[in-house]
C-alpha cells in the first residue's frame, strides 16, 4: 500500500506540472526585437507595458521590473535574460511613483503573475527617479518583492525634485510632486513622513535585500539624502543592504562597467526556489 501511495503522489504531482505548463499564456502579439531578444508590447490598466522575453525560460519564470528609464545601461538586463529572467517596464512617467503610479502597478503585477505566471515575487529596479516607484511599490507589498536594485535612487522627493537639500532639484517635477500628491501648500510636502527613507519597516520585517550602487560626488540626487539615509535606517530596522561606491563619481554614468555584482545579486534573491 506504501509503495502505491508513493506512486500515486509522483503522479499527482507529474499531473500536475503538466498542467501548469500547459495553462501559460503566451506573451500577445508579434514581438520586436531587443538587443536579441524578443519584445512584446501590451496595455495593462490603459498604460503601455514591455515585456522583454528570454530564449529559454528560467524555472518559475523570474523576473526584473524596471521603475524608469528602461533600456539605459542594459548590460545586467542582458546577462539576466540569457539567465532566464523575463524584462518588465510599465509606462507611467511623471507619476513620481505617487498613489496613482502604485494603483497601475498594483494592476501590471496581478497581469503579469495570474495571467502570465511570472513568479509570485519580483526583482524590482529604481534608477534615479525610479527608485520612488520602486520603494513606494514595495512597501505597500512587500510579501511581493523578491529584492531591490536601486542606482542613484530617488528615496526623497524633498531630496529630488524638491532641492531641499544639497541638490540641484528641478522646479517643474516638484511641481508635479506637489499637484500629485494633492498637498495643500510646499510646507505640507516638507512635512511628509510617507517618502521610501521613511517607510522601510515593511520592507525589513519581509527579509527583502537591498543593493544600491551610487556615486559619492552625485550633485543631482545626493547620496547621503538617500542612498546614506536608507542605508543607515535600514540596518537599524535588521535589514540587509550591500551599498557599491563609486569614488568621485557623480549621477551619471548610472551601473558599473562590470555588472557581475548587479546580476548575481538578482539571481540570488529573485530565482524561485524548486517546486516541491
Amino acid at each position: 500500500m506504501k509503495i502505491w501511495s508513493v506512486c500515486l503522489l509522483l503522479l499527482v504531482g507529474c499531473c500536475a506540472d503538466v498542467c501548469l505548463a500547459q495553462d501559460e499564456v503566451p506573451l500577445p502579439g508579434t514581438p520586436g526585437d531587443w538587443h536579441g531578444f524578443a519584445k512584446y508590447q501590451l496595455t495593462v490598466d490603459g498604460k503601455a507595458v514591455t515585456v522583454v522575453a528570454p530564449k529559454d525560460v528560467a524555472a518559475g519564470r523570474p523576473w526584473v521590473w524596471h521603475g524608469e528609464f528602461f533600456g539605459h545601461k542594459p548590460a545586467p538586463d542582458i546577462e539576466l535574460l540569457k539567465r532566464g529572467f523575463h524584462l518588465v517596464y510599465m509606462s507611467v512617467p511623471n507619476m513620481l511613483g505617487s498613489s496613482q503610479a502604485v494603483e497601475h502597478w498594483n494592476k501590471c503585477y496581478d497581469e503579469m503573475t495570474k495571467k502570465y505566471q511570472f513568479a509570485p515575487k519580483v526583482a524590482l529596479v529604481g534608477l534615479s527617479r525610479g527608485g520612488l516607484y520602486c520603494y513606494n511599490w514595495a512597501s505597500a507589498n512587500p510579501d511581493k518583492v523578491a529584492c531591490i536594485y536601486g542606482d542613484a535612487p530617488v528615496c526623497d522627493f524633498k531630496s529630488w525634485p524638491g532641492g531641499k537639500g544639497t541638490g540641484k532639484g528641478s522646479a517643474s517635477d516638484w511641481q508635479r510632486v506637489l499637484n500629485l500628491w494633492k498637498f495643500e501648500n510646499e510646507q505640507a510636502a516638507l512635512d511628509y513622513k510617507g517618502n521610501p527613507v521613511d517607510n522601510l519597516k515593511p520592507l525589513a520585517e519581509a527579509g527583502v535585500p537591498l543593493l544600491h550602487v551610487f556615486g559619492d560626488a552625485d550633485d543631482v540626487v545626493p547620496w547621503e539624502e538617500n542612498t546614506g539615509l536608507i542605508a543607515t535606517r535600514y540596518k537599524e530596522l535588521g535589514g540587509s543592504i550591500e551599498l557599491i561606491r563609486k569614488p568621485g563619481v557623480g549621477h551619471h554614468p548610472h551601473g558599473l562597467d562590470d555588472s557581475t555584482p548587479i546580476v548575481e545579486f538578482i539571481e540570488k534573491h529573485a530565482t524561485p526556489p524548486p517546486a516541491r
